[in-house]
């Protein structure tokens, strides 16, 4: 019986969870720091903390960040690393990823996402709803497709970085870190670290 452990009982969580629950997964039990006061997400239950979590590893057989926000997710994921917990990805079945594609422990791909060859997706990265990402795309660590956001080929994009929903980036464009990329924006210029960007073409703000 596979046994998945979830940290974090966000929205984001829940999603993962339905994918674990369409997949090969037979237990998902979620972990949130709000633990004990909370002890339901849904039909699932919550049954401990992160130090909980920490103490247990052993008893699962994958476990994966369920934290939609970019920097929490990759601290938690950098910290089960040091633990050596036994992280996982998740690829909804609807999603499309050509089999040249480097997807790295920690991140998930959502419903009808599309991966073009030779990608490389970082740690705990989400590629979010429809979404698309075309050849050659380098996403580093913590990164977040939003749903509906089009990458075209050949695009860098720093850690932590974040695409909103319904974003258009054109080729060859590099994004540094910690990057915010407004939803329905239309980049059309390399951005640098630490910036904010919207509209068509994306200035920042």
């Amino acid at each position: 019986m596979a046994r998945l452990a979830i940290l974090g009982a966000s929205g984001h969580g829940k999603v993962l969870a339905d994918i674990a629950s369409i997949t090969n997964w037979d237990v998902v039990d979620f972990f949130d720091d709000s633990w004990p006061m909370l002890t339901k997400v849904e039909h699932w239950s919550v049954v401990g903390n992160t130090e909980t979590l920490f103490e247990c590893l052993d008893s699962y057989d994958g476990v994966i960040v369920g934290i939609g926000n970019n920097n929490i997710r990759l601290q938690k994921q950098q910290q089960l690393e040091q633990r050596n917990a036994k992280l996982v990805s998740l690829i909804h079945p609807s999603a499309v990823i050509s089999n040249s594609v480097v997807l790295e422990l920690g991140s998930v791909v959502m419903a009808n996402a599309v991966i073009n060859p030779f990608c490389k997706i970082g740690k705990a990265c989400i590629v979010n709803t429809a979404s698309t990402v075309d050849h050659d795309c380098y996403l580093a660590d913590g990164v977040h497709i939003s749903p509906g956001a089009n990458l075209a080929g050949d695009i860098k994009i720093g850690s932590r970085s974040w695409v909103g929903i319904g974003a258009n980036i054109i080729q060859l464009i590099e994004i540094g870190d910690d990057v915010i990329v407004g939803a329905g924006s239309t980049v059309i210029h390399s951005i640098s670290s630490f910036q904010k960007v919207v509209g068509s073409p994306a200035k920042p703000i």
